[in-house]
């Protein structure tokens, strides 16, 4: 859960932390997918759109998924099952109409929200597990206060324990200056209203600007990525940084984006916003179809459910790239199912961490993963951060959910799910990319691997459920 901030010393304070945060508040629990999953009725219910101009009609609705499966590489039902079983748990419609630009390293997502907010006119609404107080903080918060003091309304909420670093000064000048400015679940329990806890931490990453540009995806505001932002405009592609994802959405579905925003200030208790146009008139800027997904721990994680199911009704491909991957037997199960009926099932993990225990515990689940035909690859550089998933071509989501347990069951997360199959081309291409710059795990040196590493692993794995 705090394995978002440098290494070092800070780092076993927040392990420590993630101990005492599971003592509190418990190890958390992951709802049963499968079961859910396999409620017949669910894959009754007919997807709703919605464009810019409002709800599609039924007749509108059939068309369009007919249209995304002409582009499909094998015959399936992906879409109308997956569709409908998203429709069914969510009750948000999938939303028309967006483009969906694929940021692939930080130095790409900071010029793009940098330029976004200095281009805001009448409100940046920013939402971060880290803001740190160095170089890069420094450049995100001079660009806030400048865009403060020309009227736009900035509001700015942080993570108090990912953000533990950072000098309260650092807040205080946006304050004063005339930012909003909410700490999430201050770790002072006197400063914090009931209920409190360590545990339950917002982890997501989002910048809407004037509601018609959002950003999401794994990137923190932090020194540990580099800044790549004097290099011509070009991304960095040093393995000595930090690896990371993310995206820029322009269309109907910021509203969703801001709405999350928005809705959690007000259940935190953050001060009370001016007047603004929060939802301005959202026109057509491109042909993908877009979900917004939040997940909160006090409810079961649509996210990781509406991963299991894509991957359960998957015929082509699964690739999946995570920073943190210590989940329940679930999602092995509908991994290694996919590999063995044919499909290609890769994953792209890191071969090291700054919480090197998850390291261990994704390791201890390679073997059965190996066995089952998975192909894993391990990044080589300093850290890859990002988390990501296509599949089939046509699926894929973006976003600041792991597969952990603190993910899945304790933190506020936030993905975008992406129904498009130029997108998918973008998205497969980025992964066979990062893949030059990984390291294939082969299944029989694995078997020889040493003790003190098969002891590390089983160990993890007993202490999975605190990752």
């Amino acid at each position: 859960m705090p394995r978002r901030l440098n290494p070092g010393k800070i780092t076993c304070i927040l392990l420590l932390l993630n101990a005492v945060g599971a003592l509190l508040c418990g190890c958390g629990t992951i709802t049963d997918a499968n079961a859910v999953i396999h409620t017949n009725p669910l894959y009754f219910v007919d997807p709703s759109f919605v464009g810019p101009e409002g709800p599609v009609t039924p007749g509108q609705a059939r068309r369009i998924i007919a249209r995304l499966r002409e582009h499909q590489t094998a015959p399936s039902d992906i879409l109308a099952r997956h569709l409908a079983f998203e429709q069914a748990l969510s009750g948000e419609p999938l939303v028309l109409d967006n483009e969906v630009t694929l940021l692939d390293s930080a130095a790409a997502t900071y010029q793009a929200m940098l330029a976004a907010i200095r281009g805001a006119t009448d409100n940046i609404n920013i939402q971060m597990f880290t803001f740190s107080d160095g170089p890069i903080g420094k450049m995100f918060a001079d660009a806030l206060i400048e865009r403060e003091r020309h009227g736009v309304q900035v509001n700015l909420m942080y993570d108090s324990l990912g953000s533990l670093t950072t000098s309260s000064g650092f807040f205080d000048r946006m304050r004063q200056s005339g930012i909003a400015v909410l700490q999430y679940r201050p770790l002072n329990p006197f400063a914090a209203t009931l209920p409190w806890s360590v545990g339950h931490r917002d982890h997501r990453k989002m910048l809407v600007v004037d509601g018609r540009i959002a950003f999401t995806g794994g990137i923190n505001i932090s020194e540990v990525y580099g800044s790549g932002l004097s290099a011509g405009g070009k991304a960095s592609s040093s393995l000595t940084a930090w690896r990371d994802t993310d995206i820029q959405v322009e269309g109907p579905a910021v509203k969703q984006f801001q709405r999350l925003f928005l809705n959690e200030w007000y259940y935190q208790g953050g001060p009370q916003l001016g007047a603004r146009i929060y939802y301005p008139k959202l026109e057509k800027r491109g042909n993908q179809i877009v979900r917004v997904i939040g997940t909160i721990p006090e409810r079961f994680s649509l996210m990781y459910v509406t991963l299991i199911s894509a991957i359960l009704n998957s015929q082509t491909n699964v690739y999946i790239t995570d920073a943190y991957f210590a989940p329940d037997r679930q999602i092995l199960h509908a991994l290694e199912n996919a590999a063995r009926r044919g499909v290609d099932v890769r994953l792209l993990l890191p071969s090291q961490s700054d919480e090197p225990m998850t390291v261990s515990a994704q390791h201890s689940d390679y073997s059965d993963l190996l066995d089952a035909g998975v192909k894993i690859y391990e990044w080589k550089g300093a850290m890859l951060h990002a988390k990501t998933a296509t599949i089939d071509g046509v699926w894929s989501t973006v976003g600041t959910s792991n597969l952990d347990w603190w993910s899945i069951a304790r933190d506020n997360e936030l993905n975008a799910i992406i129904i498009s199959h130029s997108f998918g081309d973008a998205m497969n291409s980025m992964f066979t990319h990062d893949l030059e710059s990984a390291t294939q795990i082969d299944p029989q040196q694995w078997q020889h691997r040493g003790l003190h590493e098969r002891l590390d692993e089983t160990f993890a794995r007993l202490i999975q459920p605190m990752l």
